[in-house]
């Protein structure tokens, strides 16, 4: 058997996330499916992270085994000419068995983009979270530095309690149930245009809706329903109701995924 690993990108609209569900498209449901189309194999591709309905990927990672002996070059354009066009193989790579998307992973990076013109295009909106809102780019600055570094995420974490035990953002259920401590390496925001706003932020791990509930509060903060400088206290609370709302998937990616070169 060959273990492999691929590299993804997708447009996450129209599917229920990443995980295979009863009845509805999913991206895992999708690539298995592809898989087995191209090679009468039917593993379950195991991705990085679980991706909400929505969220979108421009370097999702999944890993699988293969007893059928195919180059690189050709599995991913086997795959490619099967998928949705709503998903794309970006890279196809033979990796030693001790590879595994998930629990290999040692760093990621989201990215939220905000939309703050008047008038959105429709071609846009799948792909951004449209704020009317004025915002203050300073505050929002503010609370984006004030979260680097290792801090308790319970605040930030899903509201659903249940549902935060049975996952986090990772597809990690001991690391949910053990600890809502992470690791935040870098946390910015950035002017793409005057009417685009890019949130991006990179960790050891991420809770579940964490990124999206991170950048709903930070919002708040931005618009001044959340006093400046106000995010420490929100962490320390350790309280979802702390914090503020959980913004839309729409305008969430999953930029990319690290891995130790000793698994490559």
């Amino acid at each position: 058997m060959q273990n492999w690993k691929l590299t993804l990108t997708y447009d996450g609209a129209a599917y229920h996330g990443w995980q295979v569900q009863p009845g509805l498209p999913t991206i895992q449901g999708e690539l298995q499916k592809a898989i087995e189309r191209v090679l009468g194999e039917s593993p379950l591709p195991q991705g990085s992270g679980r991706t909400d309905a929505g969220v979108h990927a421009l370097g999702q990672v999944a890993s699988f085994p293969l007893a059928a002996p195919i180059p690189a070059d050709n599995l991913q354009r086997a795959l490619n000419r099967t998928l949705p066009s709503a998903i794309r193989i970006l890279e196809a790579q033979a990796v030693p068995s001790a590879f595994h998307a998930r629990h290999g992973a040692v760093a990621k990076t989201y990215e939220y983009r905000i939309f703050r013109g008047a008038l959105l295009s429709p071609f846009l909106a799948p792909y951004v979270h449209h704020c009317r809102w004025k915002l203050n780019l300073a505050d929002l600055r503010q609370a984006a530095g004030a979260v680097v570094g290792e801090h308790d995420f319970t605040s930030l974490a899903a509201s659903d309690p249940d549902l935060a035990i049975r996952s986090d953002e990772d597809g990690d259920s001991e690391l949910a149930i053990r600890s809502a401590v992470r690791t935040i390496f870098s946390s910015e925001w950035s002017e793409v245009s005057g009417d685009l706003l890019l949130y991006r932020v990179r960790g050891n791990g991420f809770l579940h809706h964490m990124v999206r509930n991170l950048v709903g509060t930070m919002l708040e903060i931005g618009r001044g329903q959340f006093p400046a400088g106000s995010m420490t206290s929100i962490l320390e609370a350790r309280s979802r109701s702390a914090a503020g709302p959980t913004a839309p998937a729409c305008g969430l990616f999953l930029h990319s995924v690290e891995y130790p070169e000793t698994l490559l």
